[in-house]
Formats: C-alpha cells, structure tokens, sequence
C-alpha cells in the first residue's frame, strides 16, 4: 500500500464532505484532492522526478495541504522546513537533502532570499504569493498515475537540532501509513465528518493525525498559530472531535479564565505528547475537558511507543504511578529499557529506553554513522532514561544528557519541574544542572509566574526538599514573568537557560 492510493480511495467515497479548513476557507474532499493533483501536474511539469525532493517553508494553511496531497500524488518526497528556524538551518535541511523544489509561503520569502545561489540542486522556488492560485488553476487535474512502491520515500522529518546540525529523518510510505495506524490504534474510531485541529504544524506531531483523518472521511481544521482565547473558541464553535497539543498549549488553555464552564462535548481524543506534561497541568485538563485526555510517547526516529487513555492515565494501580507515566506500550511496538551495555534490565530499573515498530524511520538520510549509532540490532535508541513498571507503565526519567549528578546522586529535573508545578502561582518551570563548588552540579529552577504572584525562592525550594529530599533542592531559583525558550514545536530549550552558567567552561558536566 501507499499513500497517494489510499488518499485518493478516500477522496472518491467522501467527496462532498469537507475534509480541509483554514480560517474562513473550507474545501470539500473533490475540490482538495484536484487541488493536490494540480499541484503534482505542475512540480512534473517542471521537470521533477519521482523520488526527486521538495521543500516547504510554511505556517498550517489550505496551501499545506496541497502539498501534503500534491507529494503523496507525484511520489515526491516532502522536505518540512521549521519557520522558527535560521537561514543557516534551512541551508543545511534543503542542502544535505538535494531538494530541487521549494515552496514557501510570502511572508516567508525574505528568510529564503538568495538561498538558490548557495544550493546548485535547488533549481525552482515556487512562491505562494497573489499568483499561485492561478498558476495552479493552469495545471492539469487529471491523475498522472505515477507508480509508487511502498518501500519508496515519503517524507524526511528533521530532529530539532539543539545541539549541532539536525539530521533528516526518513520515512517511507509504508513506514507513515503504519505509524498513523498506530496513533489512533487506542483512540475513539473516527466517523466520517469528524473534525481534528491542528493547533501545531503538520510539519510536526500533528501532521501525523493528518493521514488517518482523511483516510476516515474525517475533516482536518487547520490553525496557523496559536492562541489561547481563539482555540478555546474554535474548539466549542467547530465541535471539534480530536485535537493534539503540547503540554505548553495545555497549560496555557487550562489557566485560562474561560475555560471551564464551555461546551466541549463534541471531544473524543485529546492527545497529549511530544514533551514531559507536569501532574498539575493533566489533572486541570481533565477538570476542563473531562475523560476524553490521551497521552503518547514517541520521536522522530520512532513512533508512537506507548499510549493511554484517561482510565489508564488517572487510575489508582498497585506498583504503579500512571500520573507520572507516558503510556503502555501498544500493540504493535516492542518496547525495552536497557543498560549501558545494550542489554535489556528488569522492570523499575532505570536505562535507556529502547523501541522498534513498523512505524520508525529507515535511516538518517545521508548519514550512515549517525544511522549505526541510533539503530542497533533494529532497535532505535531514543536516548531518554526511563523505566518499566511492573504493570507495563512506561516512565520517562529524563534526557540522558540532561541528568544532574550532584555529589554523586544523581537527579533528573523532569522529577523536580513536576513537584514545582504544583505550586498554583507557577505557570511554567525548567530545572537544568549548573556548576557548584562543592557538589560538582546543582539544580537551578526558572520559574514562570503572572503579574502579582507572591511565590518565593525560598517556598520552592522548601516544597522540592519536602517532597524529593534535601538533596535534590535547587541551589537557586529564579522567578520571573518572561515565558521559557521554546522549539518550533513547544518543548521547553533548557539547554538555552544552562548556556550562560557554564560559560567559560570547557565541559558541560562537573565533578566534585
């Protein structure tokens, strides 16, 4: 199977639904999926090549799903790039992938000016501009029935590239259709008319839900950025059935004085995921949304690992902690903890975590020694600590690089940021290692706050010595009212807020 020939089934039994909205437009599944092909008439009719790479620089829009469409439909591979990033990030992802192709949006153009003169592979820029709808009216609309095998590139997704340059990761279209199976494996089935909100980008967590709502009849509401007061309302008005958003979207909606008391009625699945959520923020998105809440593990490299539903999530277990727990392991993802040695360890011990499934990426494109050091005997390394309990809870401890060894204990802040988010004055907080003459390393907490907020240093770290041990309480504290550094997709940049109190250091861990 592949995509493109699964879409275009979809589009041919649901063709009068709406299956695309952004803002005021709204198109049916006839007019998105001509719109597709006319976009894949015009990329061949430029001389691209089946397998042949494209870019995009885009924000969510009616003009993103074309392409989503129109790649699947040329059997072009789909390069994303991330709008939060630099020029020089976006030379290296069209670069090491020999894009041909770029489609940007206007308001993008200033950021990719030139750029063709520095990449001899990249021979066409196609502006979304005043003149693209009636460049793409020109095109054909009838099929151009390219083959495609299942084991041919889909798309390259590139890691976040906080530390050096971000590696491509590649994905086939049996790999995608796969992974989309297993997103939705645990979730409420999807009826056709069912709406799904993309509060993120479809270059990201969410572009996954894409797929299995088209495939379902299902219609994908698009968002071009996010806002607290207009999500809460596109959520109520649309009736929105399944929605993705990142812990930081989750706190900003359940801290909203509006929330509670809104009709929400129309949820099934509210996937949380992509990064650690604080007990404090999931127990008020239940009291806002209800038992509607699912939470998922995954990476780029491989996903999704492990789900849960609300049952699961909130339930009180024997041997089990499920609040702090990022799901079990589905069906069809083999799930392991290991040592230092790549050998697996017993439940409750603390390794890294390990997965394999149908759904994880091929290789890194153009990178085989990064591909040898992250796939091992088939299995992805993820790279995050973590554990298995023994009800099959799946627990993330933290980064491996981001673990505190403080006097020779060592302290994950994932465990510190969760006591502090209890605080009800704390709307945000990062916990990072920095340097301390005695103990080597120390906790340092950032902790967010609304104008007015009488929080403390010293109450936070009296509240992390009651509840985690005088050991691991912060040796400093900082209160303010300016949000954390967040990626393109809303993950807190703790390495960003570490930076500077290492300054001067050749190393980024001490000893003492």
């Amino acid at each position: 199977m592949d995509v493109r020939t699964l879409m275009r089934r979809a589009a041919q039994h649901y063709s009068s639904r709406e299956a695309v909205v952004h803002g005021e437009r709204r198109l049916t599944f006839e007019a998105a999926w001509r719109r597709g092909v006319q976009l894949a008439n015009g990329l061949l009719d430029l001389g691209l090549e089946p397998g042949d790479r494209v870019g995009v620089l885009e924000d969510n829009s009616i003009e993103a799903a074309d392409l989503f469409q129109g790649a699947a439909i040329a059997n072009l591979v789909r390069v994303p790039l991330y709008p939060r990033n630099g020029r020089a990030a976006h030379l290296h992802m069209l670069g090491h992938t020999n894009c041909r192709a770029l489609l940007v949006s206007e308001h993008y153009l200033d950021e990719i000016a030139g750029i063709d003169a520095e990449l001899p592979d990249l021979e066409h820029i196609i502006v979304r501009d005043s003149g693209y709808e009636r460049w793409l009216g020109e095109q054909s609309d009838a099929d151009p029935g390219v083959t495609i095998e299942p084991d041919d590139y889909f798309i390259i997704r590139h890691t976040g590239g906080t530390t050096g340059k971000s590696k491509g990761v590649a994905y086939t279209h049996k790999a995608w259709l796969a992974a989309g199976r297993d997103w939705f494996y645990t979730f409420p089935p999807v009826e056709p008319g069912d709406k799904c909100l993309h509060l993120g980008p479809i270059s990201h967590g969410s572009g996954y839900q894409y797929l299995p709502i088209w495939l379902a009849g299902g219609c994908n509401v698009m968002v071009d950025h996010f806002d607290t007061e207009a999500t809460l309302d596109l959520l109520e008005r649309e009736g929105i059935n399944y929605a993705f958003m990142v812990p930081t979207m989750v706190n900003a909606v359940v801290h909203d004085n509006t929330a509670r008391g809104r009709d929400f009625g129309a949820m099934k699945c509210l996937l949380i995921a992509a990064a650690p959520i604080q007990d404090a923020t999931a127990l008020a998105a239940r009291e806002v949304f209800g038992d509607v809440l699912y939470q998922g593990y995954g990476q780029t490299e491989v996903l999704p690992v492990s789900m849960m539903n609300s049952a699961q999530w909130f339930a009180d277990l024997k041997g089990s902690n499920p609040l702090r727990a990022c799901g079990l392991a589905l069906p069809f993802a083999e799930v392991e903890i290991w040592d230092e040695e790549n050998h697996p360890l017993p439940s409750d011990e603390v390794g890294e975590i390990v997965a394999r499934s149908d759904g994880m990426m091929t290789e890194f494109w153009n990178n085989p020694e990064a591909t040898a050091e992250r796939i091992v005997n088939g299995w992805i390394k993820t790279g995050d600590l973590g554990k298995i309990d023994r009800n099959g809870y799946l627990y993330i401890v933290d980064r491996a690089d981001d673990m505190i060894i403080s006097g020779g204990y060592n302290i994950w802040p994932a465990e510190l940021e969760n006591v502090i988010a209890g605080h009800p004055e704390i709307l945000e907080v990062a916990v990072f290692g920095i340097p301390h003459e005695r103990w080597g390393e120390t906790p340092y907490a950032v902790c967010v706050v609304a104008d007015g907020a009488t929080v403390t240093e010293e109450e936070v770290v009296a509240l992390v010595a009651e509840d985690q041990g005088s050991y691991k309480k912060p040796g400093g504290v900082r209160i303010t009212t300016e949000p954390l550094p967040k990626s393109p997709v809303g993950k807190i940049k703790r390495k960003d807020l570490r930076e500077p109190f290492w300054e001067g250091i050749d190393r980024r861990v001490a000893g003492s």
